[in-house]
């Protein structure tokens, strides 16, 4: 008996092979009909006896390509109607559906063979790649998923890779990057005055790397800057043109074997290492290794990633198992993606440069991640995940969030997805702003999103918030940061209803007009109440109070002791300029450039510079992050602070004794460490008593935490241990970036829950 159906299937399922595994399939079951790509996915037109067409349905899910994401599979019968062979089809063009697409893809191992095989034709050819890896987001024009809506229009393949492209036996099927020596892109090393380098460009360019030079290296969404991680001469160079003080670098490794020699790694953290996306993974770092301190100076971990294209597979054959491979910018602008771009830009921080001539349309910078609790944390999601994105439990209008200043991502949505952008950078340039344009006009156009709303961050200096305000014709919702942040985790969980949220960062502008940060809400996908924060104290300088620790420190000595900390025996009180303190103390008086905040973020750099830890930052967090570097796990014990409940409903934490007790040990000799312990500990019982009190008042019994401060892991394991203990069901993030990087995802939800529901 003789069956015909038709299956449409959703998802990843272009550019990874699924339509030669089709083809492939439906000869195993003697099937006839046809496959194509439409712009909705994969659309399958196959008759045949009716077991044999019955096992081919059953076997596409369970057999698909590794790198496929099937979301939908819809399957409807028809009467045969005489198919004499099975055949690929052209991709359709619709202008009204869209189709998911693969993130860049790590190095298969297929095409690692061939790599070092001397025997392949594309041996130590450093642009190989199959339907299994390879570029996907940052080379897409447009869709369907075709080569001439790539980068790689311009390279007309050869004989034997357009027998490979057009085979549907071959794994090269339709690689719409597919390429060799003889057709395909090469690479070219030239010096900081623009003179090419003769000879092999990867030999010379390693020999460059071995004699401690910095090579600007174009990879797939974008330019590293490298040098000899070991090389502690080379790195402290590399800081110094790069304007980049003291936040760490990444480093890449030749192997597993390479990162155990320096970092102690668990299971998890290897599996992440080797997935596809090849993040960065923050490891611990092992005592006495042989990276150069410069590298990731004032931490006992270390940013660790493998190589995950051709060339970087190449780059570390050689004598250097483990290079810097830092972002190619200076510091505060975007990456960089064009050859002239980065020749420009980077010509006083690079010695040479090793160019290729396959365009990148999008860049994007590479993800960080570590490992919490066995579980992936992600920090900054972009090359390996975007433009893969987050699914939603409802289906949601076209709506773009514009998200935050730091950090930033926007968001652009439709059905029942979220389409996270690449990690943009820190908008406070015309470069990164135009960078963050330019991402914008490029997700709507490959998933056909023509917002009908716009959402922003309250704060009315940021370029986002300016940019969301200057669109003409739209809706347009403000929503408040710390809510926002609450809410990208609810979707993320897929929870709905109302939630304690603890949101913790630096900053958020209130709806006070205040300076937000240490923020327990009871919130829904909506709307929020603000129930409890940290008392407010003074932001001496404003914003300059971030870039030095030292004003929130004395802004707390002030709040606790008031004038009798001059008495105090402390060494904090010998390194600051008492005198420049005065003038501050009369700007917090006449109210002048002082925004009251109460920001978590600003309570840790105030204790890092009260243990003599920072007092100047020179990276965002960086008090913060030291304070969590020095900290004992093993102290137990926390200091005491004051719950107040307040006429209005709301309760302020107020923490002068906190700081009074901290200052008490630091006078009795108590170590750093130890006092560090004891701080973290204290935030955990703080959170966790006052989840209790509103847990009794409001009958909530979910605790969603988000947050920049929550990328301190010391901090978000003791808590979410405690909250467990006393029975609260607790939410984190794992998909989405805890810091201002999640932000935008939890804006298009409030603005489409504030526009589009009723309820």
């Amino acid at each position: 008996m003789m069956k015909r159906a038709q299956i449409g299937i959703t998802g990843i399922v272009q550019g990874i092979g699924f339509r030669p595994f089709i083809y492939n399939l439906s000869q195993k079951h003697s099937l006839k009909g046809w496959v194509l790509n439409n712009e909705q996915g994969v659309f399958i037109d196959a008759e045949g006896e009716d077991g044999n067409l019955d096992r081919f349905i059953q076997e596409i899910p369970k057999l698909a390509p590794p790198l496929s994401r099937i979301e939908t599979f819809q399957v409807n019968y028809l009467e045969p109607i005489g198919y004499h062979l099975f055949e690929i089809r052209k991709s359709e063009e619709a202008k009204d559906k869209f189709v998911l697409i693969s993130p860049d893809v790590a190095t298969c191992d297929q095409c690692f063979s061939e790599l070092f095989s001397p025997q392949n034709f594309r041996y130590r050819y450093p642009f190989i790649n199959c339907t299994l890896c390879g570029p996907r987001f940052t080379i897409i024009k447009d869709i369907p998923y075709d080569r001439p809506k790539t980068t790689m229009e311009p390279f007309q393949m050869c004989s034997h890779c357009q027998s490979e492209y057009e085979n549907p036996s071959d794994r090269r099927f339709h690689a719409q990057p597919n390429a060799c020596p003889t057709c395909g892109p090469s690479l070219r090393l030239v010096d900081r005055e623009g003179k090419e380098i003769s000879g092999d460009p990867i030999e010379e360019t390693l020999a460059l790397l071995e004699k401690g030079q910095i090579v600007a290296i174009k990879g797939l969404g974008g330019f590293h800057l490298a040098c000899d991680a070991k090389n502690q001469e080379a790195v402290s160079t590399l800081r110094s043109r790069k304007y980049r003080e003291d936040k760490p670098f990444a480093v890449m490794c030749q192997d597993i074997e390479e990162i155990r020699r320096h970092c102690e790694l668990s299971l998890e953290e290897e599996r992440l290492l080797l997935s596809t996306a090849r993040p960065i993974v923050i490891l611990k770092r092992k005592k006495g290794g042989e990276i150069a301190p410069a590298v990731a100076p004032y931490q006992h971990t270390l940013g660790v990633m493998l190589p995950y294209s051709p060339l970087h597979h190449l780059l570390l054959q050689g004598a250097l198992k483990t290079l810097v491979m830092t972002s190619g910018n200076i510091s505060d602008e975007p990456i960089c993606y064009k050859n002239e771009e980065a020749f420009r830009r980077l010509s006083k921080i690079a010695d040479y440069f090793l160019f290729h001539n396959r365009d990148i349309h999008i860049r994007c910078d590479d993800s960080v991640t570590r490992v919490v609790d066995a579980k992936p944390y992600i920090l900054r999601r972009s090359r390996g995940y975007v433009p893969f994105p987050i699914k939603l439990s409802f289906p949601i209008e076209q709506i773009l969030a514009c998200g935050g200043e730091l950090k930033n991502t926007f968001c652009l949505t439709r059905d029942r997805y979220a389409f996270l952008s690449h990690h943009i950078g820190d908008l406070e340039n015309i470069e990164t702003l135009a960078s963050f344009e330019e991402g914008i006009e490029h997700v709507k156009k490959l998933f056909y999103i023509e917002p009908k709303a716009v959402a922003y961050d309250l704060h009315p200096d940021y370029l986002s918030t300016k940019y969301a305000l200057s669109l003409p014709d739209l809706p347009k919702v403000g929503v408040q940061h710390h809510h926002a942040h609450i809410v990208s985790c609810m979707v993320e969980n897929g929870i709905e209803g109302e939630v304690i949220g603890v949101a913790f960062d630096g900053t958020g502008f209130g709806t006070d007009q205040t300076i937000w940060g240490g923020e327990f809400l009871k919130a829904d996908r909506k709307d929020f109440v603000r129930i409890a924060h940290l008392k407010p104290v003074p932001m001496p300088g404003g914003t300059m109070a971030i870039k030095e620790p030292w004003r929130m420190a004395m802004a707390y000595l002030e709040e606790a002791f008031g004038g009798e900390w001059s008495n105090l025996k402390i060494d904090f009180l010998k390194r600051i300029d008492l005198k420049k303190w005065d003038i501050l103390k009369t700007a917090i008086q006449r109210r002048l450039n002082t925004p009251l905040t109460s920001s978590m973020g600003r309570l840790f750099d105030a204790v890092s510079s009260l243990l003599s830890i920072r007092d100047h930052a020179n990276y965002e967090g960086q008090a913060a992050i030291e304070l969590e570097m020095i900290a004992d796990e093993a102290v137990r014990g926390s200091y005491s602070f004051h719950i107040v409940h307040k006429e209005e409903g709301t309760m302020w934490i107020d923490l002068s004794e906190t700081i009074r007790e901290i200052i008490y040990d630091l006078e009795e000799g108590l170590p750093t460490p130890e006092i560090s312990g004891k701080f973290h500990q204290t935030i955990s019982r703080l959170i966790t008593d006052t989840c209790k009190i509103i847990r009794s008042r409001e009958g909530l019994n979910r605790v969603v935490l988000s947050g920049g401060v929550f990328q301190n892991t010391l901090l978000l394991s003791q808590v979410t241990g405690e909250l467990k203990e006393s029975k609260f069901e607790v939410y984190t993030h794992h998909l989405v970036p805890t810091n201002d990087g999640g932000i935008s995802l939890g804006q298009a939800v409030v603005a489409h829950m504030r526009l589009f529901q009723c309820a």
